[in-house]
């Protein structure tokens, strides 16, 4: 049986700031925090309702943005995909 580690509500919350701010991949600060990747993507998931839960509250603006970027990026994303398989599939 694998033994659950507790962390404090300030590591989650540093946590969530370093995946945020730092550019860099969840999975890559899941490792260097020593935390599971699905433990650091529930944080973060918990962190956007919160703050979705708040109207008015400051960063709401931030919140709105960085789900357009996301919007936006999966869309590129998609079309990436597409024309990879197309590719795949003629080559």
């Amino acid at each position: 049986m694998t033994q659950q580690r507790r962390f404090t509500k300030e590591f989650e919350d540093e946590a969530v700031r370093l995946v945020r701010t730092s550019g860099r991949s969840q999975r890559e600060i899941a490792e260097d925090l020593g935390t599971g990747l699905s433990t650091l993507v529930r944080w973060i998931s918990r962190s956007w309702d919160r703050l979705l839960d708040e109207p008015g509250r400051p960063g709401q603006e931030e919140v709105a943005a960085e789900l357009k970027r996301l919007r936006r990026e999966n869309e590129i994303l998609r079309q990436e995909r597409d024309i990879l398989k197309r590719a795949a599939v003629s080559g």
